[in-house]
């Protein structure tokens, strides 16, 4: 695990800062750069949320698909808990806390936006990170890639279905134009560079080693898109987040709820399984963390870069991070609850 995923919410919180801060002193340059928009999509962001997933898709190996049939249950078990849960468990947390336990402190315009990021965090499983939360656990790492491959090609499918059901259950309208292109443009076209560009490097001589040599390269770019977007994103919301800074707070609980408690319930049916712990542990994980990338991408196209729903997908960047680690923490110290 590379310096910048190691101390990734350090670096975010810093981007936070300086974001904001830009946000107060030059708010003229980022009205600038919130009117380049296309199709409501602004060019500045989707140029950086592009730089953050391209790396990750190169990660893809849909070779590895067929090794499915060797161990089916963690594979069930991740796709069970990625698309027939957690949406939904997502989506109920924020309507229990933003409907009701927050509903002072916060306007029902903004709850609903609020609402909004949840679902599409919850909507978008891990894609990138789960392959270090795999490394941290002693993960089989064939297994994670079987496992990514598979959500990703459903991904493609199932993420506009479902975001739009949950964001409609919500009361909240659902430009579905703007959701399919979202889906193409952050997912589609990027797994299709990706596997364009795996294709590329391994018909050279060293093959996969051409790859791993090529994300080595590339994967600091990532994090440099992700925390220029999140820099963006705060510079935009500058006002109204000195304005509302306990927001932040509100929308990190149900969040870290969620995170928690979607990992007992995976853990927990993972033991019943009698998984592996080298493919239990990243099955949980890749269960409970987001493509918060994903998220962000999405929430600007449908709602605006300074909405509430770009805000709440930024946070779940923030807090991800330390609950995941804490998380990987729990899995090395429970290898015994499993038998090889």
């Amino acid at each position: 695990m590379g310096v910048f995923e190691r101390y990734l919410s350090v670096w975010v919180a810093a981007a936070i800062a300086i974001g904001v801060a830009l946000g107060v002193m030059f708010p003229p340059l980022f009205e600038l750069i919130a009117k380049a928009e296309v199709a409501h999509v602004n060019i500045v962001v989707a140029l950086f949320i592009w730089v953050m997933i391209y790396p990750m898709m190169v990660q893809v190996d849909f070779s590895t698909i067929k090794e499915v049939g060797k161990n089916p249950k963690g594979l069930m078990l991740t796709l069970i808990i990625n698309w027939l849960i957690k949406p939904f468990s997502m989506a109920a947390l924020g309507w229990l806390f933003f409907e009701g336990l927050f509903a002072d402190f916060v306007s029902p315009e903004t709850a609903q936006e609020y609402i909004a990021g949840m679902i599409l965090l919850g909507v978008a499983p891990c894609t990138a990170m789960v392959f270090v939360w795999s490394q941290l656990t002693k993960g089989d790492a064939n297994y994670t890639l079987v496992q990514v491959s598979v959500n990703d090609i459903i991904m493609i499918f199932a993420f506009a279905p479902i975001a739009g059901l949950l964001l409609g259950v919500s009361d909240i309208h659902v430009p579905w134009l703007t959701l399919m292109i979202s889906v193409v443009l952050y997912v589609l076209l990027p797994l299709i560079a990706g596997v364009l560009t795996r294709k590329a490097l391994n018909n050279s001589a060293q093959n996969e080693a051409a790859v791993q040599s090529f994300l080595e390269k590339v994967k600091p770019y990532s994090v440099i898109g992700l925390l220029a977007t999140v820099v963006l994103l705060f510079g935009f919301q500058a006002n109204t987040i000195l304005a509302q800074p306990l927001n932040i707070v509100l929308i990190a609980i149900p969040l870290v709820l969620q995170t928690y408690g979607i990992f007992v319930i995976t853990y927990f049916i993972a033991l019943k399984l009698r998984l592996k712990h080298n493919i239990a542990g990243p099955a949980c994980l890749i269960g409970t963390s987001n493509f918060f990338e994903l998220a962000v991408a999405v929430a600007i196209s449908l709602f605006g870069l300074h909405s509430g729903a770009a805000l709440a997908t930024v946070v779940g960047v923030l807090v991800e991070v330390p609950v995941m680690l804490s998380l990987v923490a729990i899995v090395n110290k429970t290898t015994h609850w499993f038998k090889e």
